[in-house]
């Protein structure tokens, strides 16, 4: 497959992953009933499934190891970073304060991501300055 098009779909993939991510974020901190819709609990695995399918053929496509590129591995100590703190934000928080914070964190760990991808540094945004 062409390399522009597997980077397209990753970042089409990452932005509909954001975006559904702030929703449901945003309503379980507000505890709203839209959570339980059945195409809330499936859209999202199945973005993220084609995110990581993606992400997965782009390394090998440009024989990117995490063990030899440390902005690699940067990106994805920091992804599962943001899946635990992510689940506390739609899931396992036990207040809506809690599961507001871990929204926010949870945000700022995938602009990081963003960053060291777009800049290929663990520094992600810093790295330019």
């Amino acid at each position: 497959m062409d390399y522009f098009l597997i980077k397209n779909i990753h970042m089409t993939a990452a932005g509909l992953s954001l975006g559904l991510f702030g929703l449901r974020a945003w309503w379980s901190v507000r505890a709203s009933p839209q959570l339980q819709r059945r195409w809330v609990k499936v859209l999202p695995h199945l973005i993220d499934t084609v995110l990581l399918a993606a992400g997965v053929s782009l390394m090998i496509m440009l024989r990117a190891w995490p063990t030899q590129q440390p902005w690699l591995a940067a990106k994805l100590i920091a992804l599962v970073a943001y899946i635990v703190i992510g689940t506390l934000a739609i899931k396992r928080g036990r207040t809506s304060t809690i599961r507001a914070a871990a929204s926010l964190v949870a945000i700022a760990l995938f602009l990081y991501i963003v960053g060291v991808a777009m800049n290929h540094n663990p520094l992600s945004w810093l790295a330019g300055v």
